[in-house]
C-alpha cells in the first residue's frame, strides 16, 4: 500500500500532473548536506593553505642550507662570518628582509657549524642546524601544537 502510493506520487511528479517544486522539507534537507559539506571543507581548506606557507618556508631553509656550504667552499670552509645578506648575495632567491614571509636568519655560527632557520608567514619557523661533528639537525617551532607542516616531533626531514 505505501508502496504504492509512493510509486503514484513519483510517477505523478516525473509526468508532470502535479505542479513542479520542491517541497519545503526537500529544499532543507539539501542546505543540511550543503551545511556539513561546508563544515568539513572550509576548515581543511585553511589548513591547506598554511601547510602550503610552511612548505614554502622549508624550501627556503633548504636553500639557505646549500647557501652556507657554497660559502663555507668560497671562504675556507669556515660559517664564521656568514650572514643573511651574503647568502641572498649567493642565492637572490633567498628573502633576507625582516618583514618577509620566508625570511632567512643566520645563527649558531663557528667555524664548522651553523643555524638557518626560516619563517614560515603562520609564524612558525623552521630551522637546519649543522653542528661540529657533522650531524645536520631539522627543527620547527610550533611542535607542541603539531600544526600546518611541522610535525609534533619536530623533526620535518622526513
Amino acid at each position: 500500500m505505501f508502496l504504492q502510493n509512493l510509486r503514484a506520487k513519483i510517477g505523478a511528479r516525473l509526468n508532470g500532473d502535479r505542479e513542479a517544486g520542491f517541497t519545503l522539507i526537500e529544499l532543507l534537507v539539501v542546505m543540511l548536506i550543503l551545511g556539513i559539506l561546508a563544515a568539513i571543507a572550509i576548515p581543511a581548506f585553511f589548513n591547506q593553505r598554511e601547510k602550503a606557507s610552511d612548505a614554502q618556508a622549508k624550501s627556503a631553509a633548504r636553500t639557505a642550507e646549500t647557501a652556507m656550504e657554497t660559502y663555507a667552499t668560497e671562504n675556507g670552509g669556515s660559517y664564521l662570518l656568514a650572514t643573511s645578506t651574503k647568502l641572498h648575495e649567493i642565492e637572490p632567491t633567498l628573502v633576507d628582509s625582516a618583514t618577509d614571509p620566508n625570511r632567512i636568519t643566520v645563527s649558531g655560527l663557528a667555524k664548522d657549524a651553523f643555524t638557518v632557520t626560516s619563517t614560515a608567514a603562520s609564524g612558525t619557523g623552521f630551522s637546519i642546524t649543522r653542528n661540529s661533528g657533522g650531524t645536520v639537525t631539522f627543527d620547527c617551532t610550533a611542535k607542541a601544537a603539531g600544526k600546518g607542516g611541522c610535525p609534533k616531533e619536530g623533526d620535518w626531514s622526513k
